[in-house]
């Protein structure tokens, strides 16, 4: 046994100074989990206390499961995840589905000068602030905004979008579509590049002309990543971002648009209920966590590899 050990000792000594300047570029990065990400974490404990901050952890008062049981019992919080949860739906079945079909756009074009403008232009939004888009959004869809005078200017009437909650979770998406399926679509036109061109050889022998080609081809080769990322998006199912949200909220559409981000801001932050907010993050990580088991665990018995 001891021998053994030596031997494995050598062996992980051996590869680590084999490896060692792998292991030196992904320091930084290890730190910066370690710092913001996992030592954080230990923060969890005041879901289960009265949490003071004059106090601290270890003086606070100990309640157990009471703030989850808050939870349960508040009457707001079922609207607010059903909002929560109405956001990611659309997000999901829109703004996840955009950037693929946006990639294969680009993968059909033949001009690579043109491919790269396109590119760009779509690129750009992704570097924007969420404080910028929705400064933008002002401008452009409040009562006298541009859009509006426009409109009037074809003797049209006016619509009203920022303050309709019929037309919120609406924006709210397109808002995300238009910013991020640009940068989205890196990992599909990634993975496009590694489909063999012999299959779309093969396919026009056959007599498949380019939807074909895109649906037995093109598809089944980025399957593997849009699963992956797929199971990932699950994983934040009950993140819709908070910066978009509270940025464009206002008190005519609350109902629908008062989110479980939103929520915890203002229990937790302005109100100063910390241990009831950190218990709704809490649960909100346990959800996400099963999502992703259960996805990959179904993932798995369909044959694809997951994400682990």
């Amino acid at each position: 046994m001891e021998i053994q050990k030596e031997r494995r000792k050598h062996v992980w000594g051996h590869r680590l100074l084999k490896e060692r300047y792998l292991w030196l570029m992904a320091l930084p990065g290890i730190v910066y989990f370690l710092i913001y990400k996992y030592i954080p974490m230990l923060g969890i404990v005041i879901a289960f206390q009265k949490y003071i901050p004059s106090k601290g952890f270890l003086k606070s008062d100990w309640v157990g499961l009471d703030n989850f049981q808050h939870i349960f019992d508040s009457p707001e919080i079922g609207r607010y995840f059903m909002n929560t949860v109405i956001i990611s739906f659309y997000q999901i079945v829109f703004a996840f589905t955009v950037p693929i079909l946006i990639a294969i756009l680009l993968n059909e074009l033949k001009f690579e000068f043109f491919k790269k403008i396109v590119q760009t232009l779509l690129y750009l939004p992704h570097f924007l602030s969420w404080v910028v888009v929705a400064g933008i959004f002002y401008l452009l869809f409040q009562s006298d905004g541009q859009v509006n005078h426009l409109l009037m200017s074809w003797g049209l009437d006016p619509i009203n979008i920022l303050s309709n909650e019929h037309n919120f979770r609406g924006m709210l998406v397109l808002q995300v579509i238009w910013k991020e399926s640009g940068w989205g679509t890196i990992i599909y036109l990634a993975a496009l590049t590694g489909i063999d061109p012999e299959l779309y050889e093969a396919a026009k022998i056959d007599g498949a002309g380019r939807l074909r080609q895109i649906y037995h081809v093109t598809l089944p080769g980025i399957r593997s990543t849009i699963i992956l990322l797929f199971i990932l998006r699950l994983g934040t199912v009950l993140d819709v971002g908070f910066e978009q949200v509270y940025l464009m909220l206002n008190s005519n559409v609350s109902e629908v648009g008062e989110v479980l981000d939103t929520y915890v801001y203002r229990m937790g932050v302005v109100n100063g209920n910390f241990s009831f907010t950190t218990a709704v993050g809490l649960l909100k990580g346990i959800v996400g966590m099963i999502l992703i088991v259960t996805a990959n665990k179904l993932a798995r018995s369909f044959g694809e590899k997951g994400v682990y």
